[in-house]
């Protein structure tokens, strides 16, 4: 089985993947290509994506049971002792200032939090 989304990519990289696969939503392939068909239609996608990006995700023979690739993602995939995850950005880095250094909290924040956050005193 071979799944590959679209977000943001030209009409017609989608209406050249359904040729191959079946479109179930607006950017959503899926089908079962042979191997050799799959790297073929991911090649054209990484060309043609344009802006837009791209995830494919398919079966093989691993302890999963599948894998995945992206094109222009801010999430990437990550080997974790044999196992691969998706890293996701981390939306706010840290920047001084947080609890866990032990400054102060933010400004803005009410008593009963600060209290419930950082203890009482």
């Amino acid at each position: 089985m071979t799944v590959i989304v679209l977000t943001n990519c030209p009409a017609g990289l989608r209406g050249f993947l359904t040729r191959w696969l079946l479109e179930i939503s607006a950017g959503v392939f899926v089908g079962n290509p042979s191997a050799r068909i799959r790297d073929v239609l991911w090649e054209e996608v990484q060309q043609y994506a344009g802006q837009g990006r791209a995830l494919l995700a398919h079966t093989t023979n691993n302890e999963q049971g599948f894998t995945f690739r992206t094109h222009d993602h801010a999430w990437h995939p990550i080997d974790h002792e044999g196992a691969t995850l998706i890293r996701r950005p981390d939306p706010n880095p840290p920047s001084g200032g947080t609890p866990t250094t032990g400054q102060s909290p933010p400004p803005g924040w009410s008593r009963a939090a600060k209290r419930r956050r950082f203890g009482r005193g």
